[in-house]
């Protein structure tokens, strides 16, 4: 259970992390980012430290404030592929 909690913290962190490198591309200080997605400052701060698990409506919000889209907020999914190992005998 807590490799569970652990790697959603992560996932939230990386998505912070996202947000944070987006913001910082056009030199916005999370005030501005703030204002601009009509959240509040300490909210966009907890969310880049993954302090906060984001809803959808927010992620939306701060992608369209940032002008990226919200695909682009999420982090790399790494894919698994079937590997020999894994055939049926």
């Amino acid at each position: 259970m807590k490799a569970i909690k652990n790697s959603n913290k992560d996932f939230l962190l990386q998505i912070g992390q996202k947000i944070r490198f987006s913001r910082e591309q056009k030199g916005w200080s999370q005030e501005t980012l703030s204002f601009n997605s009509q959240l509040h400052r300490t909210y966009i701060g907890a969310v880049e430290r993954g302090e906060r698990n984001i809803s959808i409506l927010n992620l939306k919000k701060i992608a369209e404030a940032l002008g990226v889209q919200i695909t682009d907020l999420f982090p790399q999914q790494e894919t698994k592929q079937k590997g020999k190992n894994n055939n049926a005998d």
